[in-house]
């Protein structure tokens, strides 16, 4: 997978199937936009830088906590093996399974549940990405994570966070550095702002 596959893809993903009647229009934009219940879509741009540096393959067990709208989820079934993903709000975990559903994916499972806990049954992982900012690294998120795996995840206080990459090498250290700025709704749970 290279960034030339991700902007392919970007571009011949149709955002606005993942957006309501009255954000269609607005899908080409670069932009979140809102998809209820408090939460958003992210803008393409980000939903790709994500996805290339978690340089998921066709072998990857991807974790992602936040299906939202189902399009990050999108991007890691098109580059994975498999995807589970997990939504805390019913409705949106509904609407992304069946968007997503109709667009054909069919390496990717669904869980309705607190993503803070991650999904301990099919631990671990090669891949976990959180579509949410948390005020500290999720550690148990990190404990689903093998040797050799990567991990994504905004972390920091509202309004602005940094874009942290968690790696374990294959003897199991972790090594954290930021990717950048970035500012995403607060992550429901145990690992929210402030806790």
């Amino acid at each position: 997978m290279d960034w030339e596959e991700i902007t392919r893809f970007l571009k011949s993903l149709d955002r606005s199937l993942f957006l309501g009647d009255e954000y269609k229009k607005d899908a080409g934009l670069d932009a979140p936009l809102p998809i209820g219940h408090g939460q958003t879509i992210s803008q393409p741009t980000l939903v790709a830088k994500m996805t290339y540096e978690l340089e998921p393959d066709k072998s990857s067990r991807v974790l992602e906590i936040g299906t939202g709208s189902g399009y990050q989820t999108a991007f890691l079934a098109e580059f994975s093996g498999e995807v589970y993903t997990v939504e805390l709000i019913p409705e949106l975990a509904a609407k992304a399974r069946n968007v997503l559903e109709k667009l054909g994916y069919g390496n990717i499972k669904f869980k309705v549940g607190d993503g803070s806990e991650g999904w301990k049954e099919e631990a671990p992982f090669d891949r976990i990405i959180t579509t949410a900012a948390s005020g500290t690294v999720p550690s148990e998120l990190v404990g689903q994570l093998k040797n050799n795996g990567r991990m994504i995840a905004p972390v920091g206080p509202p309004y602005l966070q940094d874009l942290m990459l968690i790696t374990k090498d294959e003897e199991g250290k972790i090594t954290q550095r930021s990717l950048g700025k970035v500012v995403f709704v607060e992550f429901r749970g145990k690992y929210g702002f402030g806790k």
